[in-house]
């Protein structure tokens, strides 16, 4: 894996130049950091890159880390070259004051309902995104239940008993 890490760590370096912010090997997956504004170019290169060729969108998850001052969001790729078996993650950060993010969905017509589903959950918004609207959650709703700005539980209830729970 640390080949691979090296090896696309080098042509994103030289494609992207200060696009590319930087790399790590999370246990077994090689992790890479870019600019956000350069998103669909990153995935787009390392889709037609004949040697790398990650045609296959995994996953895409979108991360709140709220304590992170002016980087409190990340959306993270999860991609795999099928025919070797090998799989990278890309990510990138940007501040709550501003949630835009370049649609993929010209790369990845798959990332049409995951896009969906992160606007939804978190607000998070996909420029060129041909259909972004609510996948999930009620059109009424005025707020995105995965971030991290409520409280987990009622702290008002006097019906429950933490020591049931382990607590």
């Amino acid at each position: 894996m640390e080949a691979l890490l090296t090896a696309v760590e080098s042509k994103l370096k030289a494609q992207f130049g200060d696009g590319f912010i930087s790399s790590t090997m999370n246990v077994d997956y090689p992790e890479f950091v870019v600019k956000r504004d350069l998103i669909c170019e990153v995935v787009d290169f390392l889709y037609k890159d004949e040697e790398l060729a990650f045609q296959y969108l995994t996953t895409m998850a979108t991360i709140h880390y709220p304590e992170n001052a002016g980087q409190e969001f990340a959306v993270m790729y999860q991609l795999h070259n099928l025919s070797k078996n090998l799989r990278i993650r890309i990510k990138i950060f940007f501040s709550s004051s501003d949630v835009n993010v370049p649609s993929i969905t010209s790369v990845f017509s798959a990332a049409n309902w995951m896009e969906r589903q992160e606007f939804d959950f978190f607000g998070i918004i996909f420029r060129g995104h041909p259909n972004l609207k609510r996948i999930l959650n009620m059109d009424e709703m005025t707020y995105h239940p995965m971030r991290k700005e409520y409280a987990l539980e009622d702290g008002t209830r006097e019906d429950k008993d933490d020591k049931m729970f382990g607590r």
